[in-house]
């Protein structure tokens, strides 16, 4: 992690804060997720010995005085409300992989059933890095070059508690849509959805039913043969719904879903949530519990066993 230098001495501000602006994102919980940990983990692992700065930054993400956040490919703008009425600008900087990385991490995304289906429940696999090994890079920040970070505060200490809060806000909102983090490495969710099914299906983006280097069919000179035509015999209306043999026996699987309570995490916290854990940490493990029940009955009445009865 690295920061131009800035030229102002640094010194501490007397007198009140001024108060959190009304539209500022108050933290609750950063690092929900096991990809929210890692993001987190990585400006805690890159800023060891500023222990004092990172509390500082969390308390400040905690009170809303981080406000006016937008995440671009690459790149991550931020306003902090400090000691000053007039509020700091943060900047984040992730570098972007280019399209040959993506293209071989893309590739080997698609290999695997699993990764297509946690993404699409808006889960990200936790091997989801293998992926990005392959193509000779990581997902997350690795090294102190893959994250740069600036603030207009005079704090020459890199991170100040500002790019701190930014960064623990942001921590937060990857838990609820961890597809900011391919947005921020240079890819929408949208692109990676799309690229994920083509390449699934073999055929290239954009052009859904046409595989992959196909071209147009060559004219051809010769005649035409004649269109196939089929002659129906005689049938009488009785036997017009009669099978003509026995139906295949169905063979019917229920097994259960790659990720639970999906939904919910897409959904996120509804308006006027007040609870500190997230409707989908809340809810989920009883949807889990029901969707294990539900799954328990009818593997029973498929066996031709009764239904257990349900726990007290």
């Amino acid at each position: 992690m690295s920061s131009p230098a800035r030229w102002a001495p640094f010194r501490r501000e007397a007198g009140p804060k001024p108060p959190p602006p009304a539209r500022g994102i108050r933290m609750k919980r950063a690092g929900t997720t096991w990809w929210g940990k890692r993001w987190v983990e990585a400006l805690e692992r890159m800023a060891p010995d500023e222990v004092g700065r990172l509390a500082r930054g969390r308390t400040y993400a905690r009170a809303g005085r981080t406000h006016d956040l937008t995440v671009k490919p690459g790149l991550v703008v931020a306003r902090v409300t400090g000691s000053q009425p007039k509020p700091y600008k943060v900047i984040l900087t992730l570098a972007r992989l280019d399209d040959a990385m993506w293209a071989k991490a893309i590739a080997a995304m698609a290999k695997r059933a699993k990764f297509a289906a946690e993404l699409l429940a808006g889960r990200m696999p936790e091997d989801i890095d293998e992926a990005f090994r392959s193509a000779g890079t990581s997902l997350f920040p690795a090294k102190p070059e893959d994250l740069t970070t600036a603030c207009s505060c005079p704090d020459w200490v890199n991170p100040c508690k500002h790019v701190a809060a930014t960064h623990y806000v942001l921590g937060e909102a990857l838990d609820k849509d961890p597809f900011l983090l391919f947005e921020l490495r240079g890819r929408t969710r949208e692109q990676v959805i799309e690229a994920l099914r083509a390449a699934r299906s073999g055929t290239a983006p954009g052009k859904p039913g046409r595989r992959a280097g196909a071209g147009r069919a060559a004219p051809c000179d010769k005649e035409a043969p004649p269109i196939a035509t089929v002659t129906l015999g005689k049938m009488a209306a009785s036997d017009f719904d009669a099978w003509r043999e026995p139906p295949p026996a169905l063979d019917v699987a229920l097994a259960p879903p790659a990720a639970h309570a999906a939904l919910l995490a897409q959904l996120g916290e509804p308006p006027g949530w007040r609870e500190e854990r997230s409707p989908a940490e809340l809810l989920g493990p009883l949807i889990r519990a029901a969707s294990e029940r539900a799954r328990e009955i009818a593997l029973a009445e498929g066996a031709g066993a009764p239904p257990r009865p349900g726990r007290g």
